[in-house]
């Protein structure tokens, strides 16, 4: 059972949301990716109250994400990819973005904090941050 509503098209959205930030990553980078999209459209807390569906998350402004400005992100969806976010949407979850909503790529060690949220970890290239569950009791 999904644990967010999705249009075949908000699928492939996804899919394509993943993919662009994260391929660099492989198959689990992507996921965790997909983590943080999910998370952001259940989470009806902070940055990400008026946020509802996939698309709105995909395309939220301000506060997005850096790969809808590139020409990449504009590529059709491939299979894998749409498998992926299917089963993110389908509740998988991977630490350390289980519960994260931000994700970025330092240039060095993850900083303890950004913007108020915690690290919950790195995965190669991104820290991820989570807030805590009293802010955000539905993620």
């Amino acid at each position: 059972m999904a644990v967010v509503q999705a249009t075949d098209k908000e699928v492939q959205l996804l899919a394509r949301l993943m993919r662009a930030e994260a391929e660099s990553e492989g198959d689990l980078g992507m996921l965790m990716v997909g983590n943080v999209g999910v998370n952001r459209v259940r989470a009806d807390c902070l940055d990400f109250k008026d946020i509802r569906s996939i698309q709105q998350m995909v395309f939220q402004s301000p506060g997005g994400f850096e790969a809808t400005t590139k020409g990449y992100f504009y590529q059709r969806a491939r299979d894998e990819d749409i498998r992926r976010a299917r089963r993110v949407i389908a509740g998988e979850r991977f630490h350390p973005a289980t519960r994260s909503l931000w994700f970025f790529e330092p240039s060095g060690d993850c900083p303890a904090q950004w913007y108020d949220q915690w690290n919950t970890g790195r995965f190669k290239s991104h820290c991820f941050y989570s807030p805590s569950s009293s802010d955000c009791p539905q993620v």
